[in-house]
């Protein structure tokens, strides 16, 4: 069953952090003047089922440009009217556009990639997406594509990720690293795309180990110290979902990550404070050695403060936290079990 990005949570306001993923994001190619008339037309028509079964013809056309004229239309219909989105499927769109998918022309291929972002956007068209064959060509043009396709193959991997039966699936195709990548490399709304991607994807252990394994957690400490990025909220998310494994628990401690989440603590927004001790109390529950870290760090005073001015959520893991330190330091406790 699809679900919602608010449904993507785990009993806390993290869905308000990240990118909806839902505009139509398409213009690193300038649209000739001699299509606007046609395009206007097909935007604003009332009756653009008469529009549709023509648009599907010209996708399966051997004319690149009629492709094109289809493609960006079927992503403009589907973007201005919402009823449009499942007509366009039913009508055999689908198919078509997942074939552009993995076209050399890299106009045709993000014009393709825009248009299953938008049907997409659709609950009902999730699952056939998927079904069709839509997953390893959205993750070769995360791949491959223009800047544009590839923060829209990411938003279009994050909605067939509410699917919960295609992340695995998802992550198997090889999108976890090319979205890392994306997370450190791309623009500002590509960095957002890439960790909301990653934040759904990660709900499974798999995809848990696989973003480990490919660097995250350094490109995501680094975020998360930079309070200037406009990503430290959407860091410390995807680091409470990663620190949920061992693997992750150990990788963010090598990359410095404490002293980070300490500061965070200290001098953060309420809800950076919030998500900050989420991420210390899970790192600490197990691991004496990782207290004493977070202890010399001084985390004590600032947490003392959150528990008396936080949110209930906040109060409440910052004194869970300061009974963690405060425990005898025996040397029975593991220090990264999972």
């Amino acid at each position: 069953m699809a679900r919602s990005l608010s449904e993507l949570t785990f009993n806390d306001n993290s869905s308000s952090a990240f990118s909806a993923c839902n505009s139509d994001r398409s213009g690193e190619f300038p649209t000739p003047s001699s299509q606007s008339r046609r395009l206007l037309i097909s935007c604003a028509a009332d009756n653009s089922d008469d529009f549709i079964p023509q648009l599907i013809s010209d996708l399966n056309s051997s004319s690149i440009h009629h492709q094109k004229q289809a493609a960006m239309e079927i992503r403009l219909l589907a973007k201005n009217k919402p009823e449009n989105r499942l007509k366009i499927a039913e009508a055999g769109a689908i198919n078509p556009l997942i074939s552009l998918l993995s076209s050399p022309d890299l106009q045709l291929q993000e014009y393709g990639v825009t248009a299953v972002l938008n049907l997409s956007l659709c609950d009902e068209n999730k699952e056939l997406i998927a079904l069709s064959g839509a997953i390893k060509p959205l993750v070769r043009a995360l791949k491959s594509g223009t800047a544009t396709a590839k923060e829209n193959s990411a938003c279009a991997l994050l909605r067939l990720s509410q699917v919960e039966e295609n992340k695995l699936a998802i992550g198997k195709a090889g999108a976890i690293p090319l979205l890392v990548n994306l997370l450190e490399n791309g623009s500002f709304r590509g960095k957002k795309d890439a960790s909301t991607a990653i934040y759904s994807l990660c709900s499974v252990k798999e995809n848990k180990v696989t973003a480990v394994k490919a660097g995250i957690m350094k490109v995501l400490v680094e975020l998360m110290a930079d309070f200037g990025s406009n990503m430290v909220d959407k860091s410390a998310y995807v680091v409470s979902v990663l620190v949920t494994v061992a693997e992750g628990r150990v990788a963010f401690v090598e990359e410095g990550g404490i002293p980070v989440v300490v500061e965070i603590v200290e001098v953060g927004t309420q809800r950076q404070k919030e998500i900050a001790v989420v991420i210390l109390v899970q790192i600490c529950e197990e691991s004496v050695v990782y207290r004493k870290m977070v202890g010399r760090e001084g985390a004590i005073p600032p947490l003392v403060a959150l528990s008396q001015s936080g949110t209930n959520r906040a109060k409440q893991k910052a004194e869970t936290l300061i009974e963690l330190l405060r425990q005898p330091r025996s040397n029975n406790v593991s220090t990264c079990t999972s």
